[in-house]
Order: structure tokens, then sequence, then C-alpha cells
């Protein structure tokens, strides 16, 4: 690898696959330096894609909801769902959930969880569609590798993009998918160069720069 150089997605996945000599399956994580400023709310970046090959492990999901709801939960592959019931045991230190949905007659009470979820980055929010009635397609989504990204103050977004076991192809195409999402909720407001660094690294390899616009080439030719 050379210090400095921008390489190809191609080259920049190959090679972030080479690298990753660790003896467990190593997770292939993207950072993306964007040109906005978030403390300013009209150039906040966020929102939500469901990557093509998933993230290659298993999402534990929760539901609030009550009712008729709570069974379309369960019955789309949710592990718990519930309403207040959940709402103290979660008061009480238990976690055992990795993403959360919400219908929105149950965000009253799930806000009483805002110190706990919020820290963590697992509060429901409409704007990733985790505050909604279709809770059935929530779930699926999330169980199908939904990933959710949301730029932090030094404007840059961080999110995984799979398992080095993936292989390159697979890698690539989540990581466009993931990009072109990206590209799609450039605010109005962002001047100058939007996508102005991405960064390719496993679990325990080095970052691996990709070209920005190489990537913009190749979403352009799709």
């Amino acid at each position: 690898m050379e210090p400095g150089r921008k390489y190809s997605l191609g080259e920049a996945v190959e090679l972030a696959v080479s690298t990753a000599k660790a003896k467990f399956d190593e997770t292939a994580d993207v950072a993306i330096k964007l040109g906005v400023n978030p403390k300013y709310a009209d150039q906040m970046v966020r929102g939500s894609v469901v990557l093509p090959h998933g993230l290659g492990k298993t999402v534990r999901v929760l539901v609030f909801a009550k009712g008729d709801k709570e069974r379309e939960a369960l019955d789309a592959g949710a592990d718990c769902a519930g309403s207040d019931d959940l709402v103290e045991k979660i008061k009480g230190g238990w976690m055992e959930f990795d993403r959360v949905v919400a219908t929105p007659d149950m965000m009253g009470a799930v806000g009483k969880l805002g110190k706990i979820l919020g820290p963590r980055g697992l509060m429901p929010n409409p704007k990733v569609g985790t505050v909604t009635f279709d809770v059935k397609g929530a779930v699926e989504e999330l169980k199908a590798g939904k990933v959710e990204f949301r730029v932090e103050k030094a404007g840059i977004v961080h999110s995984p993009v799979g398992k080095v076991s993936f292989g390159a192809n697979k890698l690539s195409e989540n990581i466009l998918a993931l990009l072109e999402s990206i590209l799609k909720l450039k605010p109005a407001s962002s001047k100058g160069t939007y996508l102005k660094a991405i960064s390719l690294s496993t679990t325990m390899g080095p970052g691996v720069s990709i070209d920005p616009m190489d990537v913009r080439s190749i979403l352009k030719a799709v």
C-alpha cells in the first residue's frame, strides 16, 4: 500500500481484503468526509439504506408496539416486542438488542428512555424509518442489513459495510449502495466539494483511501 495514494474502489477493496489477517472474520468499515457543517440544521446528513448483501451478522430487533402491531412485529421476525413492560425492563438495565423500532403511538413512553437509548444511537427516529406503523417492513429491512448513518461533528460519516468473508465484489456493491444514498442526501446549502474523502478499513487492518472521483464515475455509469 502506497502512503498518500487514492485507490480506485476495486483496488481499495481488494487491498483491504488481502491485508485482513486476523483469525476472525473482520468487519469492513468506511469513513466518509463530507463538505458539510453539521452544526447547521440544514446541513445535517442523516438517513438509512438496506445494503444489498447485508452486514453478515444477526441483528436483534426490539419493537415497541401494542395489540395487533405487537403480533405483526413478532410474526415479521422481531426478537422482542411489547410496550410499557419493555420500557420498565430497559430501565432496569436490560439491553439485549441491537436496533429499536416503535409505532408512533408508543413514542411518548419510549421518550422516557431517551437518556438510555439516545447515547447508544438506539432511539427510534421517523427520518430513518424506525418510527412507523409498518412494523413488518421495518423489522424485515433491519434483519436484511439496513444501516443508519449520521454525519458527526467533524463532517464524517462512519458505517459498517459487511464482513471480509463477503469478498471484494459484495463489499464493493455494499459500499456503492451506501455512497449512492449519501450522495442523494446532499444538502442544498452545501457548497463546493460534497464527497471529500473516503477511507475503507477492516477491524485490524490499515485505512485505504478510495478516490471519490472513481466512485462518482461508477455511480454515474450505473
